[in-house]
């Protein structure tokens, strides 16, 4: 059985109401729209009842209507998100990019406009209330009739029914629509996680990361300026630049100085730079690494992103065109290695790391029948198999093309 779940208010982590409908398992309406003054509760009641049945949930995105549940306590196994699988359904018809909300997918149901995508709110760890699927009126504990909750509350669930009708459709016309169908079902079991892990957090430890914070970069800065050892290295780059003073973080600057020294270069790329043979080059590469440490998961960073000894970024299923994941705040997916050392398992637990190594050249290596590329995945290592052929063994140069 399938339940269409669609939410008129937004979600804000108390019990608020919405619509749900029953579907039978091929999407056809198998009963009355029905509104709830309490969704994760109705949502709670519906499962518990539905144990072992293979009850799915149908919603335009887990991102927002799946957080407003689990906030409240609920986590559920199987869902239908409309957002990802129209996403992929479109890169599919080779339309990746293309407006993928519900609203735009019932616009082409419709043959209507497709309005553009809502731009994603940056996610702040102390505001945990998510946009609106529709711009809609705030949402009472019952819709009155033909008042805003009821008319829209029934629209979106309408929208929603018939956009899944048409997914549905789409799938069955593909090529191979049993791999199409699996790959929706991965895709949407993805999105429940990526709220859910946002949700849980990741286990940190604040102590071991001020080690390794002091470390690195010395004390913090009295008056907001830069730790001591990045003062250090600004120090030791304007001595090396014969007492020019740029500044390390303004690649302009820096190209400047280093063209006042005889030497061009086409920017301050890290690659760029370690072919320079000129004693500032370790101090800039150095600086590089810890103004990112200190910038992106320092002192700030921790302020903001970790909270009762847990990290809380967003992550997005399916955030890139590769289909990678990525993270909408906390840079959870950059964390460097050594910050790592603060992501301890809880007592009673342990840590699986797993990495599907070079999975995008391998997939590209399949796709485009390239012989050398299949040589080089055949290898163990591609990139340096790469390297040995066309980049005089630079392996880095061959991961970066």
């Amino acid at each position: 059985m399938i339940v269409a779940l669609f939410s008129d208010e937004v979600p804000t982590g108390r019990s608020t109401g919405g619509w749900l409908r029953e579907l039978t398992d091929d999407g056809i309406p198998a009963g009355p729209a029905r509104w709830v003054c309490d969704l994760p509760g109705a949502v709670r009641a519906s499962s518990s009842a539905q144990r072992g049945r293979g009850l799915r949930w149908l919603w335009p995105s887990s991102r927002d209507h799946y957080a407003q549940l689990a906030r409240s306590g609920v986590r559920l196994a199987r869902c239908h998100d409309v957002e990802l699988s129209e996403a992929l359904l479109l890169a599919s018809a080779g339309r990746w990019g293309e407006p993928r909300s519900l609203a735009a997918a019932f616009a082409r149901v419709r043959g209507a406009p497709v309005p553009p995508d809502p731009q994603p709110r940056q996610q702040r760890p102390t505001d945990r209330a998510q946009r609106g699927l529709f711009e809609l009126p705030p949402a009472g504990s019952a819709p009155a009739a033909g008042q805003g909750p009821a008319q829209h509350g029934i629209a979106g669930l309408d929208a929603l029914v018939r956009v899944y009708a048409d997914q549905r459709a789409r799938c069955a016309a593909a090529a191979e629509p049993g791999r199409l169908r699996m790959l929706l079902a991965a895709e949407s079991a993805a999105g429940l996680a990526a709220v859910e892990m946002g949700l849980d957090g990741l286990p940190f430890r604040t102590d071991i990361h001020e080690t390794v914070l002091r470390e690195l970069l010395g004390a913090p800065s009295r008056v907001g300026g830069p730790p001591r050892r990045l003062a250090e290295l600004t120090e030791r780059i304007v001595e090396a630049f014969e007492g020019q003073r740029p500044n390390p973080d303004s690649p302009a600057e820096l190209l400047r100085a280093f063209s006042k020294v005889g030497i061009a270069l086409p920017s301050t790329r890290a690659q760029v730079l370690r072919q320079v043979d000129h004693p500032v080059v370790p101090l800039l590469l150095e600086y590089k690494e810890l103004y990112r440490v200190w910038t992106a998961h320092g002192w700030t960073w921790r302020q903001q992103w970790v909270r009762d000894g847990r990290c809380h970024p967003e992550y997005v299923a399916g955030g890139v065109p590769s289909g990678r994941w990525a993270t909408r705040g906390g840079g959870a997916l950059q964390i460097p290695k050594p910050i790592r050392r603060a992501v301890v398992a809880d007592p009673g637990w342990v840590l699986v790391v797993a990495d599907a190594g070079q999975l995008e050249p391998r997939v590209l290596a399949a796709v485009s029948a390239d012989e050398g590329l299949i040589r080089a995945a055949a290898a163990g290592d591609l990139y340096a198999a790469l390297a040995g052929e066309s980049f005089g063994s630079d392996r880095a140069a061959a991961k970066l093309a």
